[in-house]
């Protein structure tokens, strides 16, 4: 099994982005072609044999998110695609925006059909803005292909795609968050139950899957779902799109099956990673963002799917894999992790508000040499404390790499408070400033 493959990426470079004529002739639009012969259950039953668990992050089946739309009487229903993209590490849903944006476009669609849904809306980054240039040219090439609007493809059914652009929040991530900034409306996360595929866009049942995911919807009907399933693990099929940054040689974006391939392999194979830059150690690696648990070298063979990282207490999360090397200080590391939930809490619960400040306070006397064991223990009540107590999953996860942390680095805070960390107070001792 070789350890990259090209599925969901498999035209990425070799058309051009917004071209119908092109995508058509490598296969575009068959899926859809072959779902309008299906019945809406028979699409979900493929989804479901497929066992796609989301790829935004937290990894729900989608095939049962499918299901328990479909099982929703109320109408209408909106198709929602997330394409936030905010985490700190991830971009690989701007490489099929970028490059395949009909891919994900004929995967609202078939979701279109299957719910009898006529509006979707797609939520890109502010930031993408040259890539929202070119999903609107591919929405509108589309529609006069007749694959978008009025009795596409010559039936009664008829579906349009909206272009909705975030400002920058990565709350608005969050997708219930985001259904209210596509309502104009504050993007905070909303209390749950009522669950969005009851009460969501325009308090209306809503289905709300990520970039990555829509792109796999036509894969798995041009497939099959078990053959899907095979490109992947017993409880997670299909590949997965990863993101390489940080301290290593070949950064970029891969598509690796999700059985086979481990974090080793991610991180020092020629395929992928390529090793750390200048011979140096690795220290450790944080996966699926700046929400998602951080990892070391003790946990380098285990492979890379839902199941395996779970029990070793990691994630795939969104896919990020940023490599840390030795000249990093783990302390250094948790205080810009801080400082990015700082920013980007939305200020409206005590615990995610004021625990990160209090967080961030506390990581700053390990760095001054100046913390006692009495502060680790209250880094570990804070953390629990907004764990159980935050309003959302910001606040909840906010400290996901801080744990890992005063688990698998204890060592590392102890010589903090000790005053012997060689990355932090050698490098102060000559007047550097430590920025990762």
């Amino acid at each position: 099994m070789p350890k990259t493959m090209s599925v969901l990426t498999a035209r990425c470079g070799r058309i051009r982005p917004d071209s119908v004529k092109e995508y058509v002739a490598t296969g575009g639009f068959e899926a859809f072609r072959k779902a309008l012969a299906m019945e809406p259950m028979e699409i979900i039953n493929e989804v479901m044999d497929a066992k796609l668990l989301g790829r935004g992050g937290a990894s729900y089946p989608a095939g049962k998110k499918w299901k328990q739309l479909y099982e929703i009487p109320t109408f209408p229903k909106y198709i929602v695609c997330n394409a936030d993209e905010g985490e700190p590490g991830t971009f690989k849903d701007k490489v099929l925006l970028e490059k395949d944006p009909l891919l994900v476009i004929e995967g609202m669609l078939i979701a279109g059909y299957v719910f009898d849904s006529h509006d979707g809306y797609i939520y890109i980054r502010g930031e993408y803005r040259e890539i929202q240039r070119i999903f609107q040219a591919a929405i509108a090439n589309a529609e006069s292909a007749g694959f978008l609007g009025d009795n596409i493809c010559g039936t009664d059914f008829s579906f349009r795609v909206h272009i909705v652009s975030g400002a920058g929040a990565y709350i608005c991530g969050e997708n219930s968050g985001l259904l209210n900034s596509i309502e104009a409306k504050t993007g905070r996360p909303r209390v749950k139950p009522p669950h969005l595929a009851e009460v969501g866009l325009f308090s209306m049942p809503t289905l709300v899957n990520n970039v990555e995911s829509f792109a796999g919807i036509p894969v798995i009907l041009s497939m099959g779902g078990k053959q899907f399933l095979e490109l992947g693990s017993e409880n997670s099929g299909g590949t997965k799109l990863i993101c390489l940054s940080g301290n290593v040689n070949n950064r970029g974006t891969y598509e690796i099956p999700m059985h086979g391939v481990t974090l080793r392999d991610i991180i020092y194979d020629p395929e992928l990673g390529g090793g750390i830059p200048g011979g140096k150690e690795l220290k450790f690696y944080h996966l699926g963002g700046q929400s998602g648990p951080i990892g070391f070298p003790h946990q380098l063979d285990t492979v890379y799917s839902h199941d395996a990282l779970k029990k070793v207490g990691l994630s795939v999360g969104s896919g990020a894999v940023v490599v840390l090397d030795e000249s990093v200080c783990i302390i250094d590391y948790l205080k810009k992790v801080a400082d990015f939930f700082i920013h980007e809490s939305c200020g409206k619960c005590v615990p995610c508000r004021e625990g990160n400040r209090q967080i961030r306070l506390i990581l700053q006397k390990f760095s001054d040499g100046v913390a006692t064991m009495q502060d680790f223990e209250r880094l570990e009540r804070l953390s629990l404390t907004m764990a159980m107590a935050s309003s959302c999953g910001l606040g909840q996860s906010a400290t996901t790499a801080l744990d890992s942390c005063l688990i698998h680095a204890r060592e590392e805070f102890i010589a903090h408070i000790n005053g012997v960390c060689p990355v932090c107070f050698n490098s102060r001792k000559n007047g550097d400033t430590y920025a990762y």
